[in-house]
């Protein structure tokens, strides 16, 4: 990908929902809501206090997160649709990503 996030901003590709409900029943996609959940694919270099100093974001590339209905804005890079949002637009991370499997 060819695109950097500036400050406290990061780019989410969304996680796809399953085609079937808990039951079997196959959902069609126009029934289908958009998923909550991503994963970060971008990482911008982090907001700045009053005095000038960087608070670096507190997320890394590959972490799987939950955020809100309408958070980010929808672009489409490389031919991928992805959400660019502020790092407080999202909710938190899902345990059991790519960085707990590592530690």
């Amino acid at each position: 990908m060819k695109f950097r996030p500036l400050h406290d901003r990061v780019v989410v590709k969304r996680i796809e929902a399953e085609e079937k409900s808990a039951g079997g029943i196959i959902i069609p996609d126009a029934a289908k809501e958009k998923p909550s959940q991503g994963e970060v694919i971008a990482v911008g270099p982090g907001g700045r206090d009053e005095s000038g100093k960087l608070i670096p974001i507190d997320l890394q590339l590959g972490d799987r997160v939950l955020f809100g209905k309408w958070s980010g804005t929808e672009v489409k890079i490389d031919g991928q649709e992805l959400l660019i949002m502020k790092e407080s637009d999202i909710m938190g991370v899902l345990a059991n990503t790519s960085r707990e499997k590592a530690a």
